[in-house]
C-alpha cells in the first residue's frame, strides 16, 4: 500500500465530493451544491481554511480540513475541523496519517495546540482518538443564531 498525504489541489475536487458528501451524511448536516461550491473555494484559497487529501496508491481516499485561530491564551491554536475516509479505506491507517500531517503544520505554524471535535457515540473513530490524542472531557454546545435554527 502507497500511502500519501498531501495539500488538496484543483485536481482533487471530483474526488473530494464524494467524501465530502460521506462526511456531511455521517454527521446528519444536509448540504447543498453551492456549499460544497463554496467550500471548495474556500480549500482553494487557503486563505480561511486549509485542506489535506490522503491517497492510497493513487486514489484519493480521506480528507481532512483544518483553520488556525487565535485564543484567548494563545497566540495560535489548531483546529482540525473535518476528518473523514472512505469506509474501504478504513483501518490501514488514513485517518492517523491526516491527523499527523494537520499536526504537524500546526507545529511549523507555531501553534500551541491542535485539537478537534467528534460525537460522543462516533466510537469507530473515538478508538484511534485516544491513542493519538487526549480527551479532556468537554461537552460542546451549539447557540442557535438564525431564527430557522
Amino acid at each position: 500500500m502507497n500511502l500519501q498525504v498531501f495539500p488538496l489541489s484543483p485536481e482533487d475536487r471530483d474526488a473530494w465530493q464524494p467524501l465530502a458528501e460521506g462526511y456531511k451524511a455521517f454527521y446528519r448536516t444536509p448540504t447543498s451544491a453551492s456549499e460544497y461550491d463554496q467550500a471548495w473555494a474556500k480549500l482553494m484559497a487557503g486563505s480561511e481554511v486549509s485542506g489535506l487529501g490522503a491517497g492510497v496508491n493513487g486514489r484519493l481516499v480521506g480528507m481532512a480540513h483544518y483553520l488556525f485561530h487565535a485564543s484567548t491564551w494563545a497566540p495560535k491554536v489548531c483546529y482540525l475541523q473535518d476528518l473523514y475516509t472512505s469506509e474501504e479505506a478504513r483501518g490501514v491507517g488514513v485517518a492517523r496519517a491526516l491527523i499527523q500531517e494537520v499536526a504537524s503544520r500546526a507545529r511549523k505554524a507555531g501553534a500551541s495546540r491542535c485539537y478537534w471535535l467528534t460525537q460522543e457515540s462516533n466510537a469507530v473513530a473515538r478508538v484511534l482518538y485516544e491513542k493519538v490524542a487526549k480527551y479532556n472531557g468537554f461537552i460542546r454546545y451549539d447557540f442557535p443564531l438564525r431564527s430557522d435554527a
